[in-house]
This record gives structure tokens, C-alpha cells and sequence, in this order.
């Protein structure tokens, strides 16, 4: 059986050396989805090709997709946690965000 066997069909493992999971289809609010170690509750929606962790991860950790380093976690994540620019700076471009009420601003 292979490690994508355990996980959930929502859920795509790219490559077996990656540390993020990929949502095949948009998940609610409340979603369970079974990660290889447990379960996870989704906290809130999530859309097509968001990121999950695979499993639990410090500050600085680098995140692997596709086998390769996108970048590196600016806060610790559980498993299943979503993965994304509030919690991700690119190793390779700056990472720029929308924050409320003002314009785009440069993370790095």
C-alpha cells in the first residue's frame, strides 16, 4: 500500500518527499480529512490547490512541492494546518499581501 492510499481522496501528495498535501476539491468549513498520522478538522474554507501540512512543522521549516523548496514556514503549523502567504514567505520572490485597508505590502 502507498502513502497516498492513507490519505484522503480530497487530498494530493505530489511528490513522496513533499511536507504539503494539495486540496483536490473546495473544503468547508468543519471538513474532516484524514491525514497519515490522524484525522484533521479544516477550520475554515479552503479552495481548489491550497496547501495543508502533512504533518506538524516549526518556524523556518523549508516546505517541499513538487519535490522542490517553495519556501519556508514564519510560524509553526499542525498537521493539516493550511499553508499559504500568512504563514509562508517564498525563498525566491518577495511575498506580497493584502492587508485591510492597505495596499499590497512586501513580507520579506
Amino acid at each position: 500500500m502507498t502513502r497516498q492510499a492513507t490519505l484522503d481522496p480530497q487530498l494530493l501528495l505530489i511528490s513522496p518527499e513533499d511536507n504539503c498535501l494539495i486540496v483536490r476539491s473546495a473544503l468547508p468549513a468543519g471538513a474532516r480529512v484524514q491525514l497519515e498520522a490522524g484525522a484533521a478538522v479544516i477550520p475554515a474554507p479552503l479552495g481548489l490547490g491550497h496547501k495543508l501540512a502533512r504533518h506538524a512543522m516549526p518556524v523556518g521549516e523549508k516546505i517541499l512541492k513538487y519535490g522542490a523548496v517553495i519556501g519556508s514556514l514564519t510560524t509553526a503549523v499542525a498537521a493539516g494546518e493550511h499553508i499559504h502567504t500568512h504563514n509562508l514567505n517564498s525563498d525566491y520572490t518577495p511575498t506580497y499581501t493584502l492587508e485591510e485597508g492597505h495596499a499590497f505590502t512586501d513580507r520579506h
